[in-house]
């Protein structure tokens, strides 16, 4: 397996390095797969996380998504993982900026997968395409057909990923490569942002560096949270076994709302830390954010091996770990 990576410096793409290096130590033997991720800037992603840097069967080229030129031309790939595509709120990144980065960036990275003769692609795509998600549903089907308004900017993010499966399974009956699409939701791990809009990491942050824990809103959502090794194995799965041109939610089936995840993260990394709410609810309906993941299952056999306590403990441990002695 030769597999080039997009967005390897990202939390999809550590989550993936961190697997398959610790697979490969728990191994310890020979590698059979070659890594090689394209990053905007190499040498502070080593600077970063040295710890890959002895990872013999992990390469890093320069290149971005967006300039077609930039991409290792020269080579041929097993297998493409498009994992590049910034799902922070960045202020410089305008709507427009951000719908060409996943949309013509797909583009580009399939026509780079066609020409490297690449068997697989995988596109992680998000629970977003389906748009919000109706109250009387529990959890959200790979068959739905819903969809974000396409009027609102707010929601070019989940459009854009709509217009990257299209472009997908165009590539898929034009050229004969086998595609698959990972819808994912939300998740959990000790290389996710703690300062971003992801409440989790919001909350783990608080519970490790801060006074008391804070839920800005008022609690109620209901989320499911999958950790980021079974992440990274669910995409490495569903790219080597999935079905060319089908679907499969990436996440957890352990549903949780907001305000609960806040008491769960303290009761486990600081219990001595109060959480605040700081919004009151104004009606029952609750936002849900739930994935239906039995087809990843009945097909793939993929089962979270982590439970949603578990997967805390986990990232607690390996913060404080990284963070050193207060």
């Amino acid at each position: 397996m030769k597999l080039f990576l997009t967005g390897g410096t990202g939390f999809f793409g550590k989550s993936i390095l961190h697997y398959l290096q610790s697979r490969h130590l728990a191994c310890n033997q020979e590698t059979a797969f070659e890594v090689v991720i394209m990053s905007r800037d190499p040498q502070l992603f080593i600077q970063r996380h040295p710890e890959f840097s002895i990872c013999t069967w992990l390469r890093l080229h320069r290149g971005n998504i967006q300039d077609p030129q930039s991409f290792p031309l020269g080579e041929e790939f097993t297998d493409v993982l498009h994992a590049a595509a910034d799902s922070l709120d960045i202020p410089e990144l305008t709507p427009l900026n951000r719908f060409d980065q996943i949309v013509n960036g797909t583009r580009n990275v399939l026509d780079f997968a066609v020409r490297v003769h690449a068997q697989r692609f995988l596109l992680t795509s998000s629970g977003g395409v389906y748009g919000p998600q109706p109250g009387d549903m529990p959890s959200i089907s790979e068959v739905y057909l819903g969809m974000p308004d396409p009027l609102n900017i707010n929601n070019v993010y989940g459009v854009a990923k709509r217009q990257a499966e299209l472009l997908c399974a165009i590539y898929a009956g034009q050229f004969n490569l086998q595609v698959k699409i990972a819808r994912c939701f939300a998740f959990v791990g000790p290389d996710l942002p703690l300062s971003a809009h992801f409440a989790i990491g919001n909350f783990i942050k608080n519970a490790l560096y801060d006074k008391e824990i804070i839920v800005s809103g008022d609690g109620i959502p209901l989320r499911t949270y999958l950790y980021q090794e079974d992440l990274a194995r669910w995409l490495l799965e569903i790219l080597q076994k999935g079905q060319s041109g089908q679907a499969y939610n990436v996440g957890s089936h352990e549903t949780i709302s907001l305000g609960d995840l806040a008491k769960l993260v303290g009761s486990i990394l600081a219990p001595s830390k109060p959480v605040i709410i700081k919004g009151t609810p104004k009606g029952l309906d609750r936002n849900r954010y739930i994935p239906d993941v039995r087809k990843a299952s009945e097909a793939l056999g993929l089962e979270p091996a982590y439970s949603l306590r578990q997967s805390i403990e986990l990232t607690g441990e390996i913060l404080r770990e990284r963070s050193g002695p207060a």
